[in-house]
C-alpha cells in the first residue's frame, strides 16, 4: 500500500450543505430556516429561553452547597487491587502508589487522588501510599499484614465519605 492508495471508504464523509444558493440547491431562499421569526436570524441563542415564562431552571429549588475546592477522589475497592495484585499488574514488593494503580488501569489519572474502601478481601502484604482510606480498609490491610501511609494535606479522616 502507498500513501497515494489511502482513501475514506464510501459514505464515510459527506458534502457540506450549502444553504441560500438559489432555488435550484432546494436550499435557497429561506435557507431550511423557516420564515421570519427570532430564529430565522442570525445571532440567535435561545437555549433555556421559554418565551418569557419563567424557565425551568429558574422555577425548581435549588438545594445542597458544592464547594468549588471539593476533591474528586478515584474509589478503589481492596477485591479490586487483590485482583490485580493475582493478574500481575500491581508488584506488592515496595510502595503502591497512585502511579502505579493508574497504569494498572484501577484508577483514573485526573482525579485528585485515590481513596480506599473495604469491600472485597485483600490477602496480599503491601504497603499503600494514598490519598485516603476507610476505617475499615485500613484495618483489612493491616489483617492481611501491610500498611497504609495518607499522603496529602490532612490526616486520614474515618468519616469522611468518598463523593
Amino acid at each position: 500500500m502507498k500513501l497515494n492508495e489511502i482513501a475514506d471508504l464510501p459514505g464515510a464523509t459527506h458534502a457540506r450543505k450549502r444553504v441560500g444558493r438559489g432555488i435550484g440547491s432546494g436550499l435557497g431562499k429561506t435557507a431550511g430556516r423557516g420564515h421570519k421569526g427570532q430564529k430565522s436570524r442570525t445571532g440567535v441563542a435561545v437555549k433555556g429561553f421559554e418565551g418569557g415564562q419563567m424557565p425551568i431552571y429558574r422555577r425548581l429549588p435549588k438545594r445542597g452547597f458544592k464547594s468549588l475546592n471539593r476533591k474528586d477522589y478515584s474509589v478503589l475497592n481492596l477485591g479490586r487491587i487483590q485482583e490485580a495484585f493475582d493478574a500481575g499488574k500491581l508488584s506488592a514488593d515496595g510502595e503502591v502508589t497512585m502511579e502505579q494503580l493508574v497504569a494498572a488501569g484501577l484508577a483514573r489519572k485526573s482525579s485528585d487522588g485515590v481513596r480506599l474502601l473495604a469491600e472485597g478481601e485483600l490477602k496480599t502484604k503491601a504497603t499503600f501510599k494514598v490519598h485516603g482510606a476507610s476505617k475499615s480498609a485500613v484495618e483489612a490491610i493491616e489483617k492481611a499484614g501491610g500498611s497504609v501511609e495518607i499522603i496529602g494535606g490532612r490526616k486520614a479522616d474515618p468519616e469522611a465519605t468518598a463523593e
